[in-house]
């Protein structure tokens, strides 16, 4: 099954203050998470931000919110963004979900498992988790891939929300994410 601009939503999983220094390669997941929130934006879907235990751990990153200042907020104290019940309609209401964020092994996971139990279909995009370990993100990605999540890249969000080249949206998405430097 292809992603479907109609069908699909992104949800950010908790990319806050005080978390991601704590992170393999913080910079580059902030970069590569910047990118794909832009991209969603820009293809008009719903895009939500998870913060666990904000009070705490601080919030979402300004520069993360900075690329969509219309995306809705939620905290949470469950891992699972599904188990806090915080997840909008917006969200919910799309058959597929897309997902990035931290940690990639605890909320992440638990977050993707319950989606699909709740009959999602949900894409995992592979270079925009992360966690403290890689081992723990290779473990991560093998378990959503064993249970049935779809594993994606950014420019594989990028192309299948597209669906063809030619016209002016394709040019301006192109010039944007594809030339130049990215992360």
């Amino acid at each position: 099954m292809l992603m479907q601009r109609q069908e699909a939503g992104l949800l950010v999983v908790d990319i806050q203050d005080k978390l991601l220094p704590a992170v393999h390669d913080a910079d580059g997941l902030l970069a590569r998470s910047r990118w794909l929130v832009g991209v969603a934006r820009d293809h008009g879907l719903p895009i939500v931000f998870s913060e666990q235990y904000p009070r705490g751990l601080g919030g979402t990153l300004a520069s993360l919110r900075e690329e969509a200042p219309a995306a809705q907020v939620v905290d949470k104290l469950h891992f699972s963004c599904v188990a806090a019940d915080c997840l909008p309609p917006a969200l919910t209401d799309k058959r597929q979900i897309i997902v990035c964020g931290m940690e990639a092994h605890v909320c992440v996971l638990q977050t993707v498992l319950q989606l699909q139990a709740a009959g999602k279909r949900v894409f995992v995009v592979a270079d925009a988790i992360s966690s403290r370990k890689p081992s723990d993100i290779e473990l991560a990605v093998a378990r959503m891939r064993a249970a049935g999540a779809v594993i994606v890249s950014r420019e594989m969000v990028l192309f299948e929300l597209l669906e063809k080249s030619g016209g002016d949206h394709f040019k301006a998405m192109s010039q944007r994410y594809l030339l130049g430097d990215q992360p």
